[in-house]
């Protein structure tokens, strides 16, 4: 018995992983939310973990929170998953592994683990990050962007006069303010995974399968103009495929 955690930007992710690899139990909470008491509240009925083992984008300070945490419920320490150059039949492209944010190479690790390859895989969260996976399990690289929420917050943020009283939503050509930015962010994060994805194709010498994970990905799945289909918990599966290895 396991639990897993995913230390994302916008919120922190967990899965009790049973023997058989499957889900005992699973959430998720926002890095806003008082952390104690609704970790404390999701993990009161369930059995003491064996191992708490983290992957991280998060700061030491949030770090700390968590570590200090499972220490206090487990007397566990947490075993914190680092960016490796190689592990589990992926090779890292960078030439500093450790630049690689984790859950980037988790993901890869999970999508090789499920035979999805070749791929991009695209998170989409509050960075839009972009990866390709060659069938042989190498990593060529990748992009990072914004995300299309990010987007539009920095727009707002940077400007007087672009202050809509909503949201907005997605269409061809907007007629106000609101659907215009909201059109352009969501449009040019489309833009960005269609023109990857298509020059991958020569890099990979194949079609590679589109593959989408986050918070937004099923949001941004429709703009697309090829195929793609949707990952969910890659991260956390990709974490105790490693974490099986260790």
């Amino acid at each position: 018995m396991r639990l897993l955690l995913d230390l994302g930007n916008t919120r922190l992710k967990w899965a009790w992983q049973t023997a058989s690899d499957g889900w005992l139990k699973q959430g998720a909470l926002d890095w806003r939310e008082n952390l104690e008491p609704a970790l404390e509240a999701g993990w009161a009925e369930l059995p003491r973990p064996l191992q708490v083992i983290a992957a991280s984008v998060v700061d030491a300070t949030r770090e700390g929170q968590v570590t200090a945490l499972a220490l206090r419920l487990f007397g566990l320490p947490v075993i914190w998953m680092r960016t490796p150059a190689q592990a589990c039949g992926v090779r890292n492209a960078y030439a500093e592994p450790q630049r690689l944010g984790v859950d980037r190479f988790l993901v890869m690790v999970a999508a090789r683990a499920a035979s999805h390859l070749p791929c991009v895989l695209v998170g989409v969260g509050t960075a839009l990050t972009l990866d390709a996976l060659a069938a042989d399990g190498q990593h060529l690289g990748g992009l990072i962007a914004p995300g299309p929420q990010l987007m539009q917050q920095s727009l707002f943020d940077a400007t007087a006069r672009i202050s809509p009283l909503d949201s907005g939503q997605v269409v061809e050509l907007a007629d106000n303010t609101a659907d215009a930015v909201a059109s352009g962010c969501w449009q040019a994060a489309a833009a960005l995974v269609d023109r990857f994805a298509s020059r991958m194709t020569v890099r990979l010498g194949t079609v590679p399968e589109v593959v989408l994970g986050g918070g937004d990905a099923a949001s941004l799945l429709p703009l697309l103009s090829q195929p793609g289909r949707l990952s969910h918990d890659a991260v956390l599966r990709g974490l105790a495929i490693w974490a099986d290895t260790q």
